[in-house]
Formats: structure tokens, sequence, C-alpha cells
């Protein structure tokens, strides 16, 4: 297929655009003058509310959520499609609820400051270790997913597309660090916001309107038999409580002005990353009305291989479901915004999950372990460099290792198993103390590799009930996480005497 010129001058330009807006975001840091580490991983905790209320939202509307619900409302069914909205959804109204307002009252840096003030350094170490590969792995996952996009449908080289957005991302986020992202985010997300409602008509039109998308029936919902709807079950807690304990979640909250602020915006957060997850399902539900053929008449369709190769490529691949219905099904300058849509989807993960991996190694590794009386112009050097060093490795890795998205879901389901009972004992339970929780992240960790990875050829070792056959799996991650956080509790109980569970404190800088 030729290169899409038009979309990729545009891409180019819109490129230049983050580029410049995040450079000159750095200007506007107020403490430090840019080599304060408070403002290079939390922004002076002085960002405006707007700013911070939409990059919260980014947060979650990524790459992943925008190109995987119009995948899953295309493959699948509604209820799939919009489990991904509702899942992160209802993670950003339980984390304000409960978990933003503890953290930001506290005055901590980190996701895994808690889990020191509570644990101890060294098991904060340890638990540091899934937060940052999940974080540098998402990334990974996302860069590959934005090169097979461009690479299928603008005819742009995936290594190109993969190096170049990842350079982009690198560049002004070793400008301005948080406040740059946050920034950044704001223009992304208001691309993604225009981008997808002006394709949204030209979409329903050429499926036929409204009244030709698929009838809501058994069938089209995706959930048919109790043991699937257990395994829907299970997966939605995964996706509410495993979207908590991201430091790249904890980054937003804690740099807000105060705890009130961080809880209202989480909340708030959590209603527009709903209602960012409509437009992405109709055009889902719209490409499974189309006629493909008749797209496929036109000249870009010929391109991508008539309709024949369209469909026959949706089957091997259906995540390229919305990059095709915005080349073929929506005018050029529509498709060219809709692709940019994408592209900042993409950007504003990458940018924020690399900053928050790196936080997480200067602050809670470096400063907290080795070096503690390191100033913060230390930290903030270390920070840049540790973008610009982990920011390559995720390029790296998405564009050597095929199973880079099987990868993140299993930090996935690290993260829900092991972090998250351990978090939610730090905050919550008085009596948590390393010694429980080591034992509960032992436990956690045994029964979830127990149910094996078929993705990545780890076979299960733990007899969990054959489900197989209504097509849904035991709900061994949810068993994992809940055990931990049992054996936690007790473990913490019993051993109070030798290891007294420690008062839940600020850290000192």
């Amino acid at each position: 297929m030729g290169i899409f010129w038009p979309g990729l001058v545009a891409l180019l330009a819109f490129y230049l655009l983050v580029f410049g807006v995040g450079v000159w975001s750095s200007r506007g840091q107020t403490s430090g003058g840019g080599d304060d580490a408070a403002e290079l991983l939390l922004a002076g905790r002085s960002l405006p509310l707007w700013v911070a209320l939409l990059t919260m939202t980014a947060t979650w509307v990524g790459g992943g959520y925008i190109n995987g619900t119009a995948e899953l409302a295309y493959t699948t069914g509604l209820a799939w499609a919009a489990q991904p909205g509702l899942g992160y959804a209802l993670s950003l109204l339980v984390g304000g609820l409960f978990f933003a307002r503890p953290m930001r009252a506290r005055g901590y840096a980190t996701l895994v400051d808690p889990l020191e003030a509570r644990y101890g350094r060294g098991a904060a170490a340890a638990l540091m270790v899934p937060a940052v590969l999940a974080e540098l792995f998402w990334s990974a996952a996302i860069l590959v997913a934005l090169g097979t996009t461009f690479g299928t449908v603008m005819g742009i080289d995936t290594t190109t597309a993969i190096a170049g957005s990842a350079a982009v991302a690198i560049g002004y986020t070793v400008f301005g660090g948080l406040r740059a992202v946050a920034y950044t985010d704001v223009i992304q997300l208001g691309l993604i916001v225009v981008g997808l409602l002006l394709a949204l008509p030209f979409v329903l039109d050429a499926a036929g309107g409204l009244s030709a998308l698929p009838r809501l029936d058994a069938e089209l919902l995706g959930l048919s038999g109790s043991r699937t709807k257990v395994s829907y079950g299970d997966w939605t807690i995964l996706l509410v409580l495993g979207g908590i304990p991201w430091n790249v979640y904890f980054q937003r909250v804690l740099s807000s002005r105060d705890a009130d602020t961080a809880a209202r915006q989480s909340i708030i957060a959590g209603v527009l990353c709903a209602l960012m997850a409509i437009p992405p399902l109709l055009l889902g539900l719209s490409a499974r009305s189309l006629d493909w053929a008749a797209l496929g008449a036109t000249p870009a369709g010929a391109s991508l291989g008539g309709a024949e190769g369209v469909v026959a490529a949706l089957a091997e691949t259906p995540a390229l479901v919305l990059p095709y219905l915005l080349r073929l099904a929506v005018p050029d300058w529509v498709a060219i915004l809709g692709l940019g849509a994408i592209s900042a989807a993409v950007m504003s993960s990458v940018d924020s999950s690399i900053l928050s991996a790196s936080s997480l190694l200067a602050w809670n590794g470096y400063r907290r372990l080795i070096r503690p009386d390191a100033p913060a112009a230390s930290i903030a050097r270390l920070v840049r460099w540790l973008i610009v060093i982990l920011g390559g490795l995720a390029t790296t890795i998405a564009l050597t290792v095929g199973s880079v998205a099987a990868l993140w879901y299993l930090c996935g389901d690290i993260v829900y198993c092991v972090l998250f009972p351990q978090l939610a004992l730090a905050l919550f339970d008085r009596k948590a103390n390393r010694t429980g929780a080591m034992t509960g992240l032992a436990v956690s960790v045994f029964l979830r590799l127990g149910g094996g990875d078929s993705t990545l050829g780890l076979p299960a070792f733990l007899p969990y009930p054959d489900w197989s056959a209504d097509g849904a799996e035991f709900p061994f991650r949810t068993l994992a996480m809940l055990s931990g956080v049992l054996v936690a509790i007790a473990v913490s109980r019993l051993t109070q005497s030798m290891d007294p569970a420690r008062a839940l404190e600020p850290l000192e800088d």
C-alpha cells in the first residue's frame, strides 16, 4: 500500500505541535527552575484543576482503550465492549472515594511510598518491581499497536512509526516532566474527542444509520451462560481494582493541590472516562453492518486490497477495525483527524507510563534505598536520564518482542493480584505488617501463576476447575487477590509480637 501522504503530513504537524506544547509548558515550572524533583515528578503539586482533571482522564483513555473498545464491539458483544469503559470509570470512582484522599493527605510522592511507610524499604523495593514492569510493558505494547496501525493503514514503515512516536514522547517528557505530560494530554484528549465525534456520523451513515445497527439480543450482548457471566464479573473486578495500584494514576492524584481536590478530580474523571467509551463503541458496532464491498470500490479501498482484503485483514487482526473505518468510511480530512486521535491516545499513554516508571526507580529505588541524602536536583537529573533509558528500552521491546501485549496482560494480572492487596492493607489495616505482606504476596503470586498463561506458554500447575466448555475460565485471578488479602491479614495478626505494625506516617523528605 502506498503512503497516505495527507495523513502523514498532518501527523508530522501534530507531533510538532505536541512537542512544542510540551517544551513550552516546561517554562511554566514554579519550583526549582526545572531541577526540583517535586516539579518534575508532581508538577510542583500546582497544576490547574482543569488540566489535572483532563490529564487524569487521559491516563486511562489511551490507545488500548479506544482501539480495544471498537475491536470488542466488532468481534464479541456489547457487554464486553463496554467493559473497559465501565471498569476504568469505576476504578477512578473507587480510587477517588477511598484511595486518593489518604494518599494525598500524607504528602506521598509515589504509589510505593505508603508501602514503604507500612512495610519497610526492603518490602517496598520488592513490590516496586511489578509496578515498574507493568508500566514498561504497557508502553511497549501500545507502541506496537501504533506501529501496526500506521504501517497497515497509512503505509508508514512500522519501525519508523514506533521510533518516531517514542522519540517525540520521550523528548517533551524529558523537558517538562509531569507538567509537560499534563498539558500535552489536554491537546491529545481534545483531538481524540474531535476526531472520533467527527468520524461517527460518516460511519453511521455508511452503515445505514442507527436503525441498521445490530439489535440488542443475547448474541450481541455477548453474555450467555452463568459461567460466562462469572468470567465477565472476574475481568470487570480486575479492571476496577487492578486499575488502582498504578503509579501513573497516583502521579495525578499526588500532584493535586490538596486531598479533597485529588478525590474530586478522580471521581469526575471517572464520569468522563465512561463517556469517552461511547464513540468507539458505536464505531465498532457500525462496522458489523458495513458493506465493505461498497467501501472497497473506492481507490483507498483498492489500495488496501479491496473488500476481500479488508475483510481478511480484519478477520486476522480485528484490532485494525477502527483504523480501517477511519481510512475507508470517512472523508480524508476526517480520516486525518481520526488517525491523529489514535496517535494522540497512544502518546498520552506512553509519556505517562515512561515518566511513572522513571519516577518509581528514581524516588523509591535510588533516593529511598541507595542515597537518602540525594539533593532534589540530582533526583531530577536521574529522572530525565531514566526517561531516556526506559523510553529506549520500551521502544526496543516494541520493535523486537512479538508478545508484548501478552506480557502486559500478565503484568496487569500481577498488579491486581499482588499490588492491590498490599496497597489496600497498607492504607486501611492498622495491624498490617511486613511479615503478613510478604506472606500474602507469596500466596497471591503462587495462585496466579498456578493458573498458567496460554499466550506465554506457561502451563497451569494447579487443578482449577475446567470451565472451557462454556468459553470461560475459573476466576483464579480474583481468588489469588482475595487469598493474598486474607493470608496477609491473618499472618499480620499472628506475628504482631515479633513484627509490630508500623504507623502509616508521611515519609521524611
